[in-house]
This record gives C-alpha cells, structure tokens and sequence, in this order.
C-alpha cells in the first residue's frame, strides 16, 4: 500500500492543499514570515518530508497580535451583534461539514491517526462543538443585583468579552482542540491568535480558510505557526494579549504561566494526566475490557486524560488484563490513511523513543511487558500496545505521564473506598479517572473522593460539548467545554448606581 501523497485514497482537494505554500494568517490575508524561513512537516507514517510552513517569529506574532487588538479595539467585531456572531459560527459548522472528508485526511496525513477515528471523533465533534457555541452567544450575561447598602440602587453585572486571546494548541488533537478554544473565545466576542502545534499545523491553516469563507472580518481570527520557543513564547509574553489559553505538557505550560507574568494576562491550562481506572469485582468484564482497551491506546495512547493506570480487583485481575491485551493484540497497526487500520504511529522520533525508553526502564524494573514492540513497518514512528503487569507505585511508568499506547495494570485485595482513592489520588496529576462497578453506591461515594475534573462510571470519558473538562492539581487551571468554558473569555464588570 502506497502512503503520504501517493496513496490512493487522498482525494485531489487535499493533496493539492498540501502541496501549496503555507503562509500566515494576519488581518484577514495570508503573508509570509518576515524572515522568510519556513519549517518541515513530516509525515509521522513514513519519517518523511510532506509539506512546509512559514516559520513565524515574534515579529510575525506582534503583527498578528496588532491585526486582533485592532479587531477588537475599533473594528467592526465590536458591532457585531450576539444574534450575527451565532450566525457565524453556524456557517463556520457548515462549512466544516462540507469539508469533513477533507479534514479528517488532513488530520490523518499530519499526525498519522487514523482517518476513520479522525472523521468520526476529531471532525464531527469539532462541528458539534461549534455548534454548541453558536447557541450560547445570546444566552449569557450578566444579572440584575439586590445590594444591601442604604438608599436606592440599580445594580447589575456585566459580562464583558476578555479581549486579544493567545491560543496555543498540541499535536495529538490539531483540530479539536482549536475548536475547543476558538468556538467559546469566538461566541464571548474575543479576538484569536492562534499557534497550532509546530508538528500539525495543516488543519489549523485549512480552518483560517473556512474562517475566512464564512465572512468574519480580518484580524478576528489569526493563524501563526512556528516552533513553540520563538513564536509560542513570543504570544504568550506579548503585552497586548490578554489571554493565554494552552493545552500541552504540565512542563510546558509552567513556562507559558511565567511568560504571561509580564502584563498578568489570564491563563487557563489543558494539561498532562495519569488517570486511574478502578476497576471492582462486580464489574461486566465482557463489556469493560474493550471500553478499557480504548480507554489507554485510542490515538495510539497519546491523549491526556488516557486510562493508564489500570486497577483491577485480584478476583478478576487475570481474567480482565488478559482480556484487554488480547483486544489490543488483535488491533491492525498501520498507516492512518488505510482504512483497515485501527492505531497509527507515533507523532514523531523523540516520542518514539520516549516511549520506548520508559519501556525499556519498566523491563528494568522488573515489571512484565506484554506486547511494546517495534512495528514490523519499515517506515514511520510505530510501536505495539503495551500491557504491563507487575508494576509497583514507584515505577516511572506508573507516576510519570508517557503519552503512548502503555498500559500499567495494577490488582488491589481491599475494596475500602477511601484507601482506593488515596491510590488514585497519589499523583502531581488530576485531569480525568473512570470506575467500574453495578453498585452505584460505591461509584458515588468513590467518584466524590477522586480528585479529578472528570470522572467516568462505566464509562473512561464522553466527549460531550456541554461537560466541563479540565483538571486538579498539575492538570492545569480553568474548564474547557460548557457554560464553564466561556468564563474564560469573559470578565465580570459590576455596576451601581445612586438613584437618591
């Protein structure tokens, strides 16, 4: 089978995209970098070249950042109504929807899923959530006050839109995650720059366009891309931006919070997890294995709320861990463009030796590794599921976040709630956890106890546009998703005034 831009199914549309010149996004035209330097984009099924784009620099970031305080500041943004900006977004979605085919091959020829789970999961929950917003720009404000102070007062609250909003976005979901940040910020009224990913970026250019076509006006939407120290740090430090909105590494993101110092912008964090999955006797084993199987490897595990610490009871510890390796053993590993193929490879070579590093330390340890081996392909980043068995609490594998298809299964004897949650909570991480169980008392009364933004029973995660999603602890600050999500683009103004 043929791959990157010779494969048989990439339709004309994508395969002329790719092969154009790939610029920036400012005030509503496409320019080079100032510098003119551009950067590689690899394809992550073959290790090799499939595009270039303009390589944005600080300087190329204050203009795009001028473009949207211009948008926002006297524009014609600030007359559009909350009615005309839903009727934006509308035609944003339908745009999209058009093109759904377009950009889940996209997606599939930038970070390698596969395009089934990248039509299906990525775009068409991408199109919801646009959607969901669109909703939420006439049905949110502020409210009328009762104060307590002596005389006679009209008191009332505001809810103003934030302002110029720095968006940085990974690579493992190029698309849904710039929706999730572009929607809300779009819906409260915000202007955007956005940096996608320097590994992804061809969604997010391909989206400038459909933002274009759907008739926002120039400066409200702008795409930069670049390597993340230059134009990543140069947008999160800028003093005319007044909100950062990140989703990356826990790292990563201490770095973006000391870049904002500067001016005190708002941040909001989507980062790094560890998530338990506990897993009690009672529990339907036919249908949790598969659900856990997802739960750890969908996008070849590289996705932050991902299950990977797994727990199971000693009763049925074999029986489930069995279960989920013989799930995962029968997945067909391949390029992500083959529509047989249910994971893909890698993002890239320092992932792929990230992740077979933290194997290779498990192996050490003493742990037992059933599957992790390198892919018979020739080409591309690409590694089997792991399962690993025999794990003990201080293991790397089990404290630190790998972002691979490795699972650490783990038995417990003791089903007393609050010692299982002290084992779920025992981690820098908070972002997501899912239990399993028939008795719904035990799932309440242990859900209520993890320190998590979401919590499954039964379930790992639903990907949902009205639940909130975010973390405790090092997982990050704010909520993405739901009503949640449009306080982050919003201030609160209070005003009072003396009717005596």
């Amino acid at each position: 089978m043929q791959r990157g831009l010779d494969h048989p199914s990439l339709t004309h549309a994508v395969r002329q995209f790719v092969q154009r010149q790939h610029m920036l996004l400012i005030d509503g035209k496409w320019s080079e970098a100032l510098s003119g330097k551009t950067l590689d984009v690899e394809d992550p099924g073959t290790g090799e070249l499939l595009t270039r784009v303009a390589a944005g620099e600080a300087a190329d970031v204050d203009r795009a950042v001028c473009a949207a305080r211009e948008a926002f500041d006297t524009g014609s943004w600030r007359r559009v109504t909350p009615a005309a900006r839903s009727k934006l977004l509308w035609k944003l979605a339908d745009l999209m929807n058009d093109h759904a085919d377009e950009l889940a091959q996209l997606e599939s020829l930038d970070n390698g899923k596969p395009v089934v789970f990248a039509r299906a999961v990525d775009v068409l929950s991408s199109i919801e959530m646009v959607r969901y917003y669109a909703g939420w720009t006439t049905k949110f404000g502020g409210e009328t006050i009762n104060v307590s102070v002596p005389g006679e007062w009209h008191a009332y609250s505001t809810r103003d839109p934030i302002g110029v909003v720095g968006q940085i976005v990974p690579w493992n979901y190029p698309l849904g995650m710039a929706i999730w940040k572009i929607a809300p910020a779009l819906a409260a009224g915000c202007t955007i720059v956005l940096k996608p990913a320097e590994q992804t970026p061809l969604t997010a250019l391909r989206l400038g366009e459909l933002i274009l076509e759907a008739g926002f006006p120039p400066g409200v939407v702008n795409v930069v891309t670049g390597y993340g120290e230059t134009a990543g740090t140069a947008l999160a430090a800028h003093p005319q931006v007044d909100k950062i909105a990140f989703t990356g590494s826990t790292e990563v993101g201490k770095l973006v919070v000391k870049a904002a110092l500067g001016n005190m912008k708002r941040v909001s964090l989507e980062l790094g997890g560890k998530s338990p999955v506990i897993v009690f006797p009672d529990a339907d084993i036919q249908k949790a294995a598969p659900a856990l199987a997802r739960a750890a490897f969908f996008n070849t595990g590289q996705v932050c709320s991902a299950g990977t610490r797994l727990y199971v009871h000693e009763h049925i510890y074999d029986e489930l861990v069995d279960q989920v390796y013989a799930e995962v053993s029968g997945w067909q590993i391949g390029y992500g463009l083959d529509a047989d193929t249910k994971m893909g490879p890698l993002i890239s070579a320092g992932q792929h030796a990230r992740v077979t590093g933290y194997l290779e330390a498990a192996r050490n340890d003493g742990a037992t590794v059933l599957g992790g081996a390198p892919s018979k392909l020739k080409q591309g980043y690409f590694v089997t599921p792991a399962v690993l068995k025999n794990t003990q609490p201080t293991m790397s594998v089990v404290r630190e976040e790998i972002f691979g298809p490795v699972l650490c299964a783990m038995s417990f004897r003791d089903s007393e709630i609050g010692q299982l949650a002290a084992v779920a909570n025992d981690t820098s991480y908070g972002l997501a956890a899912s239990i399993w169980t028939r008795d719904l008392s035990v799932a309440h009364k242990l859900a209520r106890r993890i320190k998590a933004g979401s919590v499954g029973v039964n379930v790992h995660s639903v990907p949902d546009p009205s639940l909130p999603f975010g973390g405790y602890k090092q997982s990050g600050w704010g909520r993405e998703r739901g009503r949640e999500a449009l306080d982050l683009y919003t201030d609160v103004k209070s005003v009072a005034i003396n009717l005596d």
